[in-house]
This record gives structure tokens, sequence and C-alpha cells, in this order.
């Protein structure tokens, strides 16, 4: 059987990683830069994490949501220890397509409305109504079309007002920094007036932070920059350090009812270990503060070149955009310097989704790479 061939594939097989380095069949060394879109957070094979989830499986690695399970209890505890989103409630499930299914399934349960908002750019999975809302007409197929969505620009709250009046809009869903859309992020203005709007008119304002989240930015979410409330948060990729896992945080005005939500592998035993060993590593070992001094360090490295002709995101999600498509840029970079990086669905951009371990040294390593590959 072969595989059903839907991603076009780099030559390079890894075998094992440990930190920022990935090692392919021949022992080659790669400098990941990218983490796998963002997934990786503490590092590939960190010693903690790999001791904790063996533990697990030794143990119990799974059973259903119908028993108690207290290490779900643990992560919930944590993550609001370290979010500072006090009160919220935890649903897990198994990734971010996932998360932001089920975001606006229950935004629609709470409040008995049926249509989406989102934005120019946005990128919130490949499920049914989160499919929809993504901005991407090549991924939406005609059973997904059936949803009622319409994309608004990002920062235009003037139209955003206007079809919230119409009083058929069960959620506004958006990424305060876009992912695959390039890291655009709009004004303070813009998403305190979302939130607003959202709270004026009985409409649920869903904070996409799947790859922003888990400390990605500097801060545990990347809306915590703003003075806003969501109503409910998606999270999954650095979540879980490349175990699946996601989940919504809810607030508590959005109440639960038996069967509200389901899923059978969300929050299993070796899930929950996986990302409250995440949890753990991120606050140990500092790396939110490590993300900021990192992504200051890199801003300001990439300013002496200049092709780069504009850096955007927070922390350690960022992008370098040219005034050229990055794809040939990208090729080199893996295949003559040995470094990962990330494509964006703007064609000039390369991103940059590190572990949050990384080093001073090995943004060094990228930036000799980026200088000496534009002068070639």
């Amino acid at each position: 059987m072969s595989l059903f061939n839907v991603y076009p594939l780099f030559n390079i097989t890894p075998v094992k990683a440990k930190d920022v380095y990935v090692f392919d069949e021949n022992n080659t060394k790669y400098l990941d830069l990218y983490g796998g879109h963002a997934v990786i957070s503490i590092g590939h094979s960190h010693p903690k994490y790999v001791k904790n989830i063996s533990e697990q499986v030794a143990k119990l690695g799974f059973y259903s949501n119908s028993i108690i399970n207290p290490l779900q209890v643990h992560l919930a505890k944590k993550i609001e220890q370290l979010s500072g989103c006090v009160d919220y409630q935890l649903f897990l499930c198994n990734s971010g397509a996932e998360a932001n299914e089920n975001a606006l399934k229950l935004a629609s349960f709470h409040n008995g409305k049926k249509k989406i908002i989102a934005f120019k750019n946005g990128f919130h999975g490949r499920t049914s109504a989160a499919v929809a809302a993504t901005d991407n007409a090549k991924i939406i197929a005609p059973v997904n079309a059936q949803q009622e969505v319409e994309i608004l620009e990002l920062g235009d709250l003037k139209t955003l007002e206007k079809v919230l009046a119409k009083n058929n809009v069960c959620a506004v869903i958006i990424e305060c920094i876009q992912g695959v859309g390039g890291l655009d992020e709009s004004t303070a203005v813009f998403y305190e007036g979302v939130d607003a709007l959202c709270k004026k008119y009985n409409t649920c304002f869903i904070a996409d932070e799947v790859q922003s989240g888990f400390g990605r930015t500097g801060d545990f979410f990347a809306f915590q920059k703003y003075n806003v409330t969501p109503d409910i948060i998606s999270i999954a990729k650095g979540m879980g350090n490349g175990f699946p896992i996601g989940g919504i945080l809810i607030h508590p005005n959005i109440k639960a009812s038996f069967g509200l939500l389901g899923t059978t592998f969300g929050g299993n035993h070796l899930a929950c270990v996986a990302s409250s060993t995440v949890l753990e590593v991120i606050e140990e070992e500092n790396l939110m503060q490590n993300a900021k001094e990192i992504s200051a360090y890199f801003i300001d490295k990439a300013k002496a070149i200049p092709e780069i002709k504009n850096t955007k995101g927070r922390g350690l999600m960022l992008g370098l955009e040219f005034d050229f498509p990055i794809a040939e840029l990208r090729k080199k970079l893996i295949f003559n310097y040995k470094i990962f990086t990330g494509s964006a669905k703007n064609p000039n951009l390369l991103r940059i989704l590190p572990p949050l371990t990384i080093q001073k040294k090995h943004i060094d390593i990228f930036f000799d790479a980026l200088e000496k590959e534009l002068k070639t």
C-alpha cells in the first residue's frame, strides 16, 4: 500500500533529535528553527519529558473519559497557574483543528446562533467548521462550504459591528498573531474592540492560540498583550512537545452539561503527562523569558541585513519578509546549511518557530548562513 500523496516532501529522513537539533539516517545534524510547525516547545527529547512519559506508559497509557483521571485535573491547575486564566474550565482533545471545531460548536450551543466570523489570512484547521473559517478556498470542500462563514479584513471593526448587529453570529474566531497567514497582527484598538463588540452582541470571542500559546510569544498567550477576555481559548501545538494533544479553555459564563462535548482519546493519561511536563519545564527553565530575550537578539541581528524588508511577530513566533519568494532560499538553508525554517501563505516570508530552549549561539549560526547565502 502506498501513502496518499498530499505532502510535498524534502528528501530528509530524521531518525533522532536532541534539543534544537535533528539528525537524519546518516547522522547529519540539522538546526531546527521550525519545531515541526511550532510544536516543539521544550526541545526535542527533553530528559524530563522522556522520563515522565516512559514512566506513565509503563503504568497506564490510556483509559476512557468515563473514569476519573487525576492527571487531567493536575494539568488544568497547572495551565491556570502559568496562564493566569483563573476560573476557566478545560476540555481536552487531540489537535488544534479539533480544538477549534469544539470551540465553534460550543459557541453555537451557548448562544443558539450559527454564523461564524473569521479574518483574511486566518488559519484554524482542516475539519468541518474550522476549515470553513480558514481563508484558503483550496482546502475547503463542498461539504465544508455549507457552514455560514464570513471572512473580514483584519482590523475592520466597522464591518464587524454591522455583521454582528444582525444577531446571527455565534462566534468571532481570531489569531492575535496569524501563523500560516504570515505573522500579521492588528492593533490593541482592534482586538479590544472585537472583545467589546462580542460582549455587546452576545457573540463568543474565540482566541485561537493553537500556534501562539504555551509561551511562544513570550507571554503565555498572545492575546494577553491586550485587555481582552476571550470566551473560549483554543490550544494545541506546543502543548505536548510532539505528543498529540489539544484543548479549549472555557469561560465560566459557558455552562457544561453531560454529552455536550466528547472525545475518545482526548485527555488520555500519556497526553496529560506530556503537557504537564511541558508546563513544568517552561516554568523551571524560565522559557517564556528566554523567548523574549532571544526574540530581541534575533530582531536586532535582522536589522543588519538590508535584504530583510520587515521582521514580524513576537517572542519566538517570528517571520522575515523579503522582496522575493523565499522557496529557493529555504531549500538552500536546508540542504546547504542544514537549517530547518518554515514558509507561510505570504510567499516572501520565512517563518522562524524554534524550540523555546534556543540560545543566542543558534541564532548566530542562522544569520551567518543567511548572510552567506544572500551574498551568493
